[in-house]
């Protein structure tokens, strides 16, 4: 089956300055995607490259099979997205911005009943015939995504749409999000909300420092990480922990350790033994299962060669 969009050993240099190293992967068709990334990492810029915003220095894009270079009119009507930045002309009306867009797509007036249901489920109806630049910024948000879905795309990519946004905007765009998979668009997912992507995601690719550094279902990322978590609550202050501990500790702060204990090395009868033995006495501990965001961290932390 074709997939929704295929990256082949695209690499992407700025002079002196390699932002993608080869990156080389699969977004399945009908898939909840999660693209997962620092600061840096070179997230924007292989969405740009997608887009055809940005040539690739090296290596080939192809969305839903049209190269975005030599089949760019197929492959941008495919594709939706909705940007970071609030970046759209302030002087139009909500529905005039929505029929120019639409325009762009050569789409005219038989368009006009989508655009009408767009402002409907985004709940923008009663602000249809209001200027952008007197919509608060959740509202802007809201007319971001009706742009990006104003031409039907398969694939629609959410690059960081909750940043910034109050929990009940938050709220409605996963509902539409989970809406628009449901109904058999492929949803491409950035966000530096990791609890949001173990949550909506199915599969997850990990970019750190223009390279990928994991790719599978995020079900399997988890299984694949070797710590768990030991909490305790201490009933003293001064502590002192044994040496054997020491690069164990998670953190520790006021009256609560965390311990980050190797699954199959660590056991935490002795453990329990160590910390008894120094006199560090507790009155709760559990156990926790690790989140994405420890995968995310041992995977892009700069120190994770002393993991």
């Amino acid at each position: 089956m074709v997939a929704a969009v295929s990256i082949s050993h695209i690499y992407k240099h700025y002079g002196n300055l390699h932002a993608l190293k080869g990156v080389d992967f699969e977004i399945p068709k009908g898939s909840f995607f999660g693209l997962l990334g620092p600061n840096g990492a070179g997230k924007s810029t292989l969405i740009n490259i997608m887009a055809g915003l940005v040539r690739a220095t090296q290596g080939t894009v192809r969305i839903l099979d049209h190269d975005v270079r030599l089949q760019w009119r197929q492959a941008r009507h495919a594709l939706g997205i909705v940007p970071q930045e609030l970046a759209i002309d302030p002087f139009f009306t909500v529905h005039e911005v929505l029929r120019l867009q639409s325009g762009y797509f050569g789409l005219g007036r038989e368009n006009t009943p989508w655009i009408d249901e767009l402002l409907h489920v985004l709940n923008l109806s009663d602000k249809a015939n209001t200027n952008l630049q007197k919509l608060s910024g959740g509202m802007k948000r809201r007319v971001l995504i009706a742009l990006a879905l104003v031409h039907k795309p398969p694939i629609v990519v959410l690059d960081e749409p909750t940043a910034g946004v109050d929990v009940e905007l938050r709220q409605v765009l996963w509902e539409f999000a989970n809406d628009l998979h449901q109904k058999g668009h492929t949803i491409v997912l950035t966000t530096h909300y990791i609890e949001e992507a173990e949550r909506l995601c199915e599969k997850i690719a990990i970019l750190n420092e223009g390279q990928l550094v994991a790719l599978d279902n995020t079900s399997v990322l988890l299984a694949r990480y070797p710590y768990r978590l030991l909490r305790l609550s201490l009933t003293c202050h001064d502590v002192i922990l044994p040496t054997g501990l020491q690069d164990k500790v998670q953190s520790f702060l006021k009256n609560e350790l965390v311990l980050r204990l190797h699954k199959e090395k660590d056991q935490i009868g002795e453990i329990l033994e160590s910390l008894r033995g120094a006199n560090i006495q507790f009155s709760d501990l559990h156990t926790e299962e690790p989140g994405l965001e420890d995968v995310f961290l041992s995977l892009t932390s700069r120190e994770k060669g002393k993991k």
